[in-house]
């Protein structure tokens, strides 16, 4: 593996980051099995692992920690928190008294007594910026974290959350997680321009487009495979499966397969520092590691632009995020006396 500095932060990370969401009851309940997948990943050289709370209510951290045991050293280790974690509204989001807490709750499941690397999972409209930063920079100053990031922001809210430490001598965020792949490119008109403003690393989900770019999806099929089951409405969006056909033969034509097409181009972005790839089985990390030393030429690359254009999203994943002013009608519908021009 070749190895990347993550944003400004000095931390040298492997360009794949081993994803620990397949690991537990939402997709490997065999441990035994997730931990050899983990050492597997590291022997071969990644040293980058990410996981969360959320992943399988706690099952994968501990699969993480138990695979960690006489390697945490040697492991940039980063999770996350702010989705829910039990039916009190307080044990989610990104106030102080819940991040504190979910941080102890992670440190102990993951057998550490730190991460490297602690995310906000989502942003949270109802806390104040400001004390979320306010909370991780007491968590890092108290040795549990090292550094701070947050996932699937708005530009906008980074940038207002770089502002908020400069003017408050707060921890910033040094990384954002934001979906990316070939058939998801929205993040290349602000987001990744900001963060190498900024000096941030990005750590892109989803490089395989939920499993559409496996080719394990086709136009009039039905696939029989673990995703399917979740019953995503992005999986069978016709604008999608129309631009995976147009890919296949794309892979097809410079002698590659897709799946090695589709991580090589996530990595290619001068903005990108890894892509999490989130093997379920053994089988499937084996694949993925085959392709580590895929390049994309400008050929390549230029008819990839051709098929899904940069800065474009085909479609809409859904677990993308929706800010209040998107989510909330609300916000976006004037009252109906107040509709008319005069």
């Amino acid at each position: 593996m070749k190895y990347r500095t993550l944003g400004r932060t000095g931390i040298k990370v492997s360009p794949y980051c081993l994803g620990a969401m397949m690991f537990g009851a939402m997709g490997n309940p065999d441990h035994d099995e997730s931990v050899r997948i983990i050492h597997k990943a590291l022997d071969e050289g990644i040293n980058f692992v990410d996981t969360a709370d959320a992943y399988s209510h706690g099952e994968s951290e501990e699969i993480v920690g138990k695979a960690l045991k006489g390697r945490r050293d040697q492991v940039v280790l980063a999770t996350k928190a702010h989705l829910p974690m039990g039916d009190d509204p307080n044990m989610r989001g990104n106030s102080r008294r819940w991040l504190v807490r979910a941080l102890e709750d992670s440190l102990r499941r993951l057998g550490t007594d730190h991460v490297d690397l602690f995310q906000v999972h989502r942003p949270d409209p109802d806390t104040d910026v400001e004390e979320t930063l306010s909370a991780l920079t007491d968590l890092v100053r108290a040795g549990k974290v090292r550094h701070v990031g947050a996932s699937t922001f708005p530009a906008s809210d980074i940038v207002e959350a770089q502002w908020v430490s400069e003017r408050r001598g707060l921890e910033r965020f040094r990384t954002e997680q934001p979906p990316y792949s070939i058939l998801d490119r929205g993040i290349e008109r602000e987001v990744l321009p900001v963060c190498e403003r900024y000096g941030m690393g990005a750590l892109v989900w989803s490089p395989l487009a939920g499993g559409l770019l496996t080719g394990r999806y086709r136009k009039g099929r039905t696939a029989d495979t673990h995703r399917a089951t979740y019953g995503f409405k992005h999986m069978s969006d016709e604008r999608r499966l129309d631009a995976v056909e147009e890919l296949i033969t794309l892979a097809q034509d410079a002698k590659m397969s897709l799946t090695h097409m589709a991580t090589a181009f996530a990595i290619a972005h001068p903005g990108v520092t890894s892509a999490i790839i989130g093997p379920r089985t053994m089988a499937h990390l084996d694949d993925l590691l085959a392709g580590a030393e895929t390049a994309l030429d400008d050929e390549i690359l230029d008819r990839i632009d051709a098929i899904v254009p940069p800065g474009t999203d085909v479609g809409r994943l859904d677990m993308a995020y929706d800010p209040p002013a998107i989510g909330q009608g609300r916000l976006r519908r004037r009252l109906p006396d107040e509709r008319t021009a005069s």
